[in-house]
């Protein structure tokens, strides 16, 4: 009992301390995977071994709920050699049974998955060039002339992925195949006798996201609040005296602000000018020469953001060299983390 509660209170420790690294919520076909499996099993207690190598082949489809658990559909084949004198899976003898079938035995299952990197490391925004998951499930094992069966399986998965964009792996596989039903489901028990042990090699490619790349994304919801917390106080500040242009006049007849930068807001999804947006872009001075950047909000899909944070960059623009401001630059930049992440437009002073 004090392992269980010392397992819950260290798993509980390493999820507080990424509390603040939040995981984007995904698409239901967002982060599936398909992969190609060989290699090959021998019985559990390891009598003859290599007298009773039983290759197979299998395919894996994986859909990650979030950077730790997922769930994997499993279908391996166990083939059949005609070769070997002696022949033991699932702990039954097969020497005697002759087929003309390129296969034996056909397992399909449905297993949990959890990265053991990720859990107890955190998730970094991408994955790691190495990891370790944990895997486990249930299944059903069609023994051709031999009967069904009830199965579970148990194992390792260590991931060696690929690439600068993460999006292919290379997995090595060792895992243990259990027959819990024995004789056609009269008793359910783990037995070595009627297991195997089995080594498999992957490739496993990992489809593109709708938030375009192979994996999840997260953002720093610390740092998100704390730039939040600052634009609403400077805009609480903006709102708590008339808008009004204090200027200087010098020998040249260019009138120099003493302010240097304006933010204006936007309603949700808009990109139209408020009346108190026009209000402040009203306060900057004729001749002043800015810079203008659009922002917006994390609602939303990338694209549909960035192509907002620009429309609202071009407005503010138009609205501005309308009144005689000249616009040295406009940008949008979308959701802007550790810079902006409102719905606002900022004008700063052109160095």
């Amino acid at each position: 009992m004090k392992k269980i509660l010392f397992m819950f209170a260290l798993i509980m420790g390493v999820v507080s301390a990424n509390a603040q690294i939040a995981t984007e919520n995904s698409n239901a076909l967002d982060n599936i995977s398909v992969g190609i499996n060989a290699g090959a099993s021998v019985p559990l207690d390891f009598s003859k071994p290599f007298d009773n190598v039983n290759p197979m082949v299998g395919v894996t489809v994986e859909k990650l709920f979030n950077p730790i658990f997922g769930l994997q559909l499993e279908g391996t084949t166990w083939l059949q050699d005609h070769n070997k004198s002696e022949s033991f899976l699932w702990g039954i003898d097969e020497s005697q049974t002759v087929s003309d079938k390129w296969f034996k035995a056909i397992n399909v299952g449905l297993n949990s998955k959890f990265n053991l990197s990720n859990l107890f490391s955190g998730y970094k925004g991408k994955p790691r060039v190495f990891e370790v998951s944990a895997i486990g499930g249930l299944g059903a094992l069609f023994y051709f002339g031999n009967g069904e069966f009830l199965t579970a399986k148990t194992g390792l998965d260590f991931a060696f992925n690929l690439g600068k964009s993460k999006a292919s792996s290379l997995v090595i596989s060792p895992a243990i195949y259990w027959n819990l039903s024995g004789n056609h489901f009269n008793e359910i028990h783990f037995n070595k006798n009627n297991a195997q042990f089995a080594l498999m090699a992957s490739y496993v490619y990992h489809f593109k996201n709708s938030n375009g790349t192979h994996h999840f994304k997260t953002y720093d919801v610390g740092a998100m609040i704390s730039e939040i917390d600052r634009l609403n106080g400077a805009l609480a500040e903006c709102e708590s005296r008339e808008p009004q242009v204090v200027e200087k006049v010098v020998t040249t007849n260019v009138i120099v602000p003493t302010e240097t930068q304006w933010v204006v807001e936007f309603a949700k999804g808009s990109a139209e000018l408020t009346d108190y947006a026009k209000m402040t872009l009203n306060s900057i001075g004729d001749f002043v020469k800015v810079d203008v950047i659009g922002t917006a909000s994390i609602e939303g899909n990338g694209d549909f953001n960035q192509k907002l944070s620009e429309q609202r960059a071009i407005n503010v623009m138009k609205y501005l060299a309308e009144r005689g401001v000249n616009v040295n630059s406009w940008e949008g930049k979308g959701v802007r983390f550790g810079k902006s992440t409102n719905r606002l437009a900022i004008i700063t002073i052109a160095q």
